[in-house]
């Protein structure tokens, strides 16, 4: 079939999303702007940019695979969000937004010393760097298996567009160009599942949350309630990306107003993700229509549907909406790397450097780690096995001490450098 007036889309809208954030360049003559953007994004933008950040090209693959081959189980953890919103809300972002000015770590120094505020850094910059170039990859094999196109030209290209307005639009490039890229993917959900409903099928549980059964050892309903409780909990309190976004709000209410309206987004996201991998299922189903040999997981079956059954211009649309996806993520974490990377370990080591030295350092930042996420995506490219599985088994090893480290800070007023520093390391071995 021929994909050209898809690349013309997926090319309009790369270059759009260039402009918007080139738009902001001139802005960018300080860390603070380039960081939180001197703490002037409205709410709604907020919530906005926190629904792109938490739905990546990954969401887009896993989730209608995983309700294609199963059930809805993993929506469960994603409606343990809405349970941590309180929390956060009334505690977490009053206490950001008045003990921290860039790094959600800095607050780690002050109470634990500075190994614990390093390690706090280490420990979130090799999480989401090594989660970045999954991503990246993941989003290049989708659009590749669905168009043919070339796997290495496609991460170049996304990579060199997201990398640019991210280095000089700053903060406000990255939210605003998530605003415009979360009404593009509610758009490309809205199309794909347009083609799916006339075949939708409820049958073989498809729609079920999971088994309500005590077995640990299985994806049950009550073991994705304690993921879905400390994954978000570590995410909303202890995840520079969102400590960040708390921070660019106008004020504390504002701030609020944005997580709430975030995280009632993106419910409903995972939820029509679900809804589209059922919908595929239903629809072989239905049709009996045959499914090629090559064809062997879950995963490549939504891609297969689309590159099938969707007409040229309607799929470009889908494909901006999945490039959209990645970016918004990917973007998001080469700022907030940056940020960490500059207030905590480079302002360390070059204390009395001035603040137009600290920003070059930020911008040489989010070139080196975009740099070295399009080696490592390359490199995925012959990959063998589940991406998702990698994805969190490396996440969890890194970053797992994290939501840990910040409880004992906050709640536990007896705790010693000596016992936090003896914790990271057991936590480390444990995990």
């Amino acid at each position: 079939m021929n994909r050209s007036l898809d690349l013309i889309v997926v090319a309009v809208y790369l270059v759009g999303i260039a402009a918007l954030g080139a738009r902001f360049s001139r802005r960018q003559t300080s860390t603070e702007t380039f960081f939180v953007a001197k703490r002037t994004i409205p709410g709604w933008a907020m919530g906005m940019s926190m629904l792109a950040t938490m739905v990546s090209s990954v969401t887009f693959v896993a989730y209608p695979g995983s309700s294609y081959a199963g059930n809805w189980s993993l929506l469960v953890p994603g409606f343990m969000l809405l349970v941590t919103l309180p929390i956060v809300a009334k505690v977490v972002i009053p206490f950001y937004r008045e003990e921290v000015g860039v790094s959600a770590y800095e607050y780690f120094e002050n109470r634990f010393g500075r190994p614990a505020r390093l390690y706090a850094s280490a420990a979130f910059s090799l999480a989401h760097f090594s989660k970045m170039g999954f991503v990246l990859y993941l989003m290049a094999l989708t659009i590749t298996s669905i168009t043919g196109w070339d796997i290495t030209a496609v991460i170049l290209v996304v990579a060199v567009v997201m990398v640019a307005y991210t280095v000089l639009g700053g903060i406000e490039a990255v939210i605003w160009t998530d605003v415009v890229q979360g009404f593009v993917m509610w758009l490309g959900i809205a199309v794909a599942l347009g083609y799916l409903l006339f075949s939708l099928a409820s049958r073989n549980a498809k729609f079920s949350l999971g088994e309500l059964s005590w077995d640990w050892t299985k994806p049950t309903i009550p073991v994705a309630i304690l993921y879905g409780l400390f994954w978000y909990g570590q995410r909303y309190v202890a995840d520079q990306t969102m400590v960040q976004r708390y921070l660019l709000a106008k004020s504390d209410t504002a701030a609020r107003r944005g997580i709430y309206l975030g995280a009632f987004l993106c419910v409903p996201v995972w939820a029509f993700f679900m809804l589209i991998g059922t919908s595929v299922w239903a629809f072989f189903q239905l049709t009996g229509e045959a499914i090629p040999g090559a064809i062997t997981k879950a995963d490549q079956m939504f891609p297969y549907f689309l590159s099938i059954h969707l007409p040229p211009g309607m799929l470009g649309l889908l494909l901006a909406a999945l490039t959209g996806a990645a970016m918004t993520m990917l973007a998001s974490d080469l700022n907030s790397l940056a940020s960490v990377a500059t207030a905590d370990f480079y302002q360390s080591l070059r204390p009395r450097s001035s603040d137009q030295e600290r920003l070059r350092a930020a911008k040489a930042i989010v070139v080196i780690v975009g740099l070295l996420n399009v080696a490592t995506a390359i490199l995925l490219v012959q990959t063998k096995g589940s991406v998702l599985s990698m994805w969190f088994a490396v996440s969890a090893i890194a970053s797992g001490g994290l939501a840990g480290l910040f409880l004992l800070a906050f709640l536990m007023a007896r705790a010693t450098r000596a016992g936090v520093y003896a914790g990271i390391v057991a936590r480390t071995l444990f995990t």
